[in-house]
Parts: structure tokens; sequence; C-alpha cells
């Protein structure tokens, strides 16, 4: 927006100055001839190698003359990288890939320290996600996407605008032509959808390890056996598949998935296979109660962080700002579909006219980061296991619940 007055104009350029310095090299009066070597260790995801591996000669070349640089790749997925990095912190990598969930455990344990130039890399980035790289208000690493939630692709050969508005339906009509409709209830984080917007609560309690959860109540409008009901429902009809994410998109591929709930992740590769007919939308409603309930989700941020026992501190730093830059997300876009932290990024018209990114802006109206203790997986897992089995043993649902809660916020 252009600026009014004389004071705003120089607040304009004043903070412009400032964001072209923090991508520029060393003012030449500080430039010092090539004299060391900086070794640095990358840790980031198997599928974004190609990726990092063009942003570090990028990085080198920003540099050149400033340092001879040595920088590895090693594979590290970002969801393992916290049990990874604590197993051997001072021998671990000097920047790494990693979830948000994971943010509080490595700076409690020392991996992180507070972020130097936090005002500038704030405000760079959406507040969510400088949220989600923040504990108790101090920032501890970059934030690098905005984008680690789910929601619902769909071929539009099948589905019609109003199909796409209720699981159920999608799933009647998929089996209708011989077809599935995916979810991964396999996974606890894709099963919250089913809980997340009915009354009943999960979270992590202050102590940061142990968790609440309701999801047993046999109060209110819709109590726990009534969405363990629904999801015994939708697990009846065989137009409807429990399947991992691999497996949904080998059945986008292959003809037999018609319609399943994943993350932007996949957006390239269902756009290849589905062509014109690729759709995307956020979650739809299900059937519980009597009563049309929107689906859940929970969303989260990729984070780069610097690790705290690096010899090489300054430059780990510097890496990670380049690799989370404006022009670093920019690219990460186009090279792997993946939804962009940085605002001006984030504002392209390249991002927005992603429609997997519209469907998960959509979908962003009925999420919640994600924030619970480690004992939540299991159980949450087993559970919805079993329902998707159509329970098999006949165990009584609330009996399967209690059992689940119990388990959930165990000390």
């Amino acid at each position: 927006m252009v600026q009014k007055s004389f004071f705003g104009l120089a607040a304009g350029i004043l903070l412009l100055l400032t964001s072209c310095t923090s991508q520029t090299p060393l003012p030449q009066e500080e430039k010092q001839p090539v004299s060391q070597t900086v070794a640095l260790t990358v840790w980031g995801a198997q599928e974004d190698e190609e990726l990092l591996r063009e942003l570090f000669a990028s990085f080198q070349k920003q540099y050149a003359g400033q340092a001879d640089f040595e920088i590895t790749y090693q594979a590290q997925s970002e969801s393992g990288c916290k049990d990874a990095l604590l197993a051997d912190l001072e021998g671990g990598p000097d920047v790494f890939a990693f979830a948000d969930d994971q943010l509080a455990a490595l700076a409690a344990a020392g991996a992180l320290e507070p972020l130097e130039n936090t005002a500038a890399i704030s405000s760079a980035n959406l507040p969510a996600a400088v949220e989600a790289a923040s504990v108790d208000g101090t920032l501890y690493a970059y934030p690098l996407t905005a984008d680690n939630g789910y929601f619902l692709y769909y071929n539009k050969a099948y589905f019609t605008e109003e199909d796409v508005q209720n699981f159920n339906r999608l799933v009647e009509t998929a089996a209708a032509d011989g077809k599935v409709v995916t979810m991964d209830w396999s996974s606890a984080w894709y099963v919250y959808a089913f809980f997340g917007n009915t009354g009943m609560e999960v979270g992590i309690n202050e102590d940061g390890i142990t968790n609440t959860c309701t999801w047993n109540s046999t109060e209110g409008p819709i109590r726990g056996v009534d969405v363990a009901q629904a999801m015994l429902d939708i697990a009846a009809s065989p137009g409807f598949a429990s399947q991992t994410d691999t497996e949904f998109l080998a059945g986008v591929q292959d003809g037999s998935v018609v319609a399943g709930v994943s993350g932007v992740w996949n957006a390239v590769a269902v756009e290849e296979a589905w062509g014109k007919n690729a759709g995307a939308a956020k979650l739809p409603t299900f059937n519980c109660a009597g009563q049309q309930v929107q689906m859940a989700s929970f969303s989260g941020c990729k984070l780069i962080g610097v690790n705290a026992y690096s010899p090489e501190a300054q430059w780990a730093a510097r890496l990670a700002e380049w690799i989370t830059n404006e022009d670093g997300q920019a690219r990460r876009f186009a090279v792997r579909g993946q939804g962009p932290s940085n605002i001006r990024a984030a504002n392209s018209s390249e991002v927005q006219g992603s429609p997997a990114i519209a469907a998960l802006l959509a979908q962003s109206e009925f999420s919640q980061l994600q924030r619970v203790g480690g004992k939540f997986w299991d159980p949450v897992t087993e559970f919805a296991g079993n329902m998707a089995l159509g329970n098999p043993d006949g165990v009584p649902l609330q009996v399967q619940l209690d059992k689940l809660v119990e388990r959930v916020t165990a000390r």
C-alpha cells in the first residue's frame, strides 16, 4: 500500500533496506579472503533432496569469497527428526527440518536456542506459522511451510460439487461406480477429523507430556459412541477403504480411488493422474447421531531448526534463513507444491491459483494446531483400526472408548 506521509514513506524505505540486508552478502569491508572451510550437515526429507541441493548451490554462490563450504545432505523424515536428533544431539546435523509438534520437546532438551532477528522473521511469515515456531512467545525455529494439514481430493468425473459436501454421499457414489474413497484410519492424525468438531476434546496438559481427552463422553448432543458408530457405518460400505497415503496415491494412479483425504504433498501427482478432473475441497460433513458434523483437521507447519551444538552456528543460521526465505519458499512451491509460510510467497498468483492450497485454506476454519502428547497416537490408531475392520469381535463401543481415553491420558 502506498504511504501518504513522509514518515510512512521513510518507514517503508527503512523496512525495504532491512529486508534486503538480510539476503545480501556481508558488507564489502567485512569480507575476508577465503581462509576457512565451513562444513554443514543438513537433514531434510528424502523427497526434498533435489530442491535442497539447488538451494545449497545458490547459498554458496551468494556467500562466495567468504568461506569454502562443504554442505552434506542426509535424508531424515520430518516426523521422526526429534527422536533421531536427541539420540545424538552433539553429533547431529547443523540444520534440520522437522514438524512443528516436536518444537517444545526440542527446545526443552536444549537442541534449539531462541532465534535472533525475530522481528524480521515474524513479520515475513504468517502469524499461525510464527505461533507454530514459538514456545511461550519465543521464536525457536524458522517457518518453512504452512500447509501441514489435510483436505479432500476428488475426481470431478465421478462427483458433483454437491456430492463432495458429505462423506457418506461420497462413499455411496463411489460404491455405485465400483470405486473407493479413502482415508488413513491407521493414522491417529487423520482420525481426529471425526472427533474434532463434536464438543469432545483432546489436547496436551500444561506439563507438556500428558493429555486430556473426553472422546468417551456419554453426555451432550454427540457422544463418543455416536462417533464410533458413524465410523462403523462408513467402514461398512464397499465404497470406502482405509488406506495409507502411499496406497491412496497408487489407487489414484491405477483408477481404483476416486476421492481421498490427503495433503498438498500429493497435489502434483494427483493432478498428473486426473488432469482436468482433479478437484480439491475442504473436508466434508459426515452423518452422526442424526446430524451433519463438519470434519475437523489437525494443522501444522514444517520448520527449519539450527542445532544449538553446531560448531558453525552462525553459518548454520544463515543457511536456515536462506532455505526459508521468500525465494526459497517460492521455489519449494514450484518444485514440491508445498504451501509457503512466507507472506509474500503465499500471496503470489501461483500459490493463490492452486486448488490444493485453496482447499487447505478453506479447511483452516475447522482445524487446530496439533498439540498432543506421545500417548495419543497408538490407542487412537488401534481403536480406528478396529472400526475400519467393522469391530469384528463385537466389543461394546463404550468399552473401547473408555480404554482409549484411559491410555491416551495415562501418566
